[in-house]
């Protein structure tokens, strides 16, 4: 089907084929419960630079936000376009309703959205690298091409079973060592160790989302890292990367100088295990939405507690 041309009007299974509003269809097609991914490495990248050094750049920090969350929101729309043009997304997904492939937009519409995302991006990172120079330079232009590359170009990311190691690699460390970087200029050992942490919670969602469309996606041709590994495997897999930072926190603590402060986090550990064991015995289905949005809140729950570890 033709990249402008509008879908048939299909329903995933457990929500409703209702149409909304222009938009509304907007809305849903970027995804605003996914963005906190890409807003907490920031936030994590900033808390460390200040628990070293006392202070903090509010202009850098907030445009390196802005830049984070754009392309975030272009990388949604161009995956919202590319699935549907692909085949992936069919009537039979376990997700919610993907806005091409419902027919609300047309692809030429969601692409061109797509691309307006990732040049406001880029005119955002302008300003970053005049501040920051050439590290911002690499990391900017690597973040661009990485959000295009997630479902575009002959070898998909989405598609491969590295999905997750791209999402630990850019909202990650990219994201939170950047970040650490226009506060400092400098990077510190402290700071990738926090990126370390950030990532492996941003690549459990992705674990997720692929766990939840293992079998569609096995269908479409895509090989994941759920698709290539089973359900009992993947299963260890999101153990643990949502386990993985609790381990890092005492190292942590060692390198930014802190000591139990850093123990904040450690409230998150309970409902993280408890996520943990749902994922473990619950069968692929929509209630999958359901964990993936739990998911994507824990990741924000454990960085805003070590933001405030690092902070006071």
């Amino acid at each position: 089907m033709p990249a402008g041309t509008p879908a048939p009007t299909a329903s995933a299974p457990g929500f409703s084929a209702a149409r909304p509003s222009l938009v509304g269809a907007w809305w849903l097609a970027l995804r605003p419960k996914t963005l906190t991914v890409s807003a907490a490495p920031v936030l994590v990248g900033s808390a460390v630079a200040w628990s070293q050094t006392q202070t903090f750049y509010l202009l850098p920090a907030l445009i390196a936000l802005l830049a984070a969350m754009l392309i975030q929101i272009g990388t949604n729309l161009h995956n919202d376009v590319a699935d549907f043009e692909r085949g992936a997304d069919t009537p039979d997904r376990l997700g919610p309703p993907r806005a091409t492939a419902m027919g609300w937009l047309t692809g030429a519409a969601v692409r061109r959205g797509a691309w307006i995302a990732f040049g406001l991006a880029f005119n955002f990172g302008v300003y970053l690298v005049w501040y920051g120079g050439w590290p911002i330079v690499a990391i900017g232009l690597a973040s661009l091409v990485a959000g295009w590359a997630y479902t575009g170009g002959p070898r998909p990311i989405a598609y491969s079973p590295f999905g997750e190691v791209f999402v630990l690699l850019f909202f990650g460390l990219a994201a939170v060592g950047g970040s650490y970087y226009l506060q400092t200029l400098t990077l510190d050992p402290a700071a990738l160790v926090a990126a370390a942490m950030v990532g492996m919670l941003a690549a459990a969602v992705i674990t997720v989302n692929n766990t939840r469309d293992l079998d569609t996606d096995a269908r479409a041709g895509k090989r994941t890292l759920a698709v290539f590994l089973g359900r009992q495997r993947i299963e260890l897999v999101f153990a643990a990367e949502m386990l993985a930072p609790f381990a890092l926190l005492p190292l942590l603590a060692g390198l930014a100088g802190r000591g139990g402060s850093l123990a904040l986090p450690l409230l998150a550990l309970p409902a993280i295990v408890a996520l943990i064991a749902r994922f473990r015995r619950e069968p692929a289905g929509p209630a999958f939405n359901e964990l993936l949005a739990r998911t994507a809140q824990l990741q924000l729950v454990f960085c805003v507690l070590l933001v405030a570890g690092l902070a006071f």
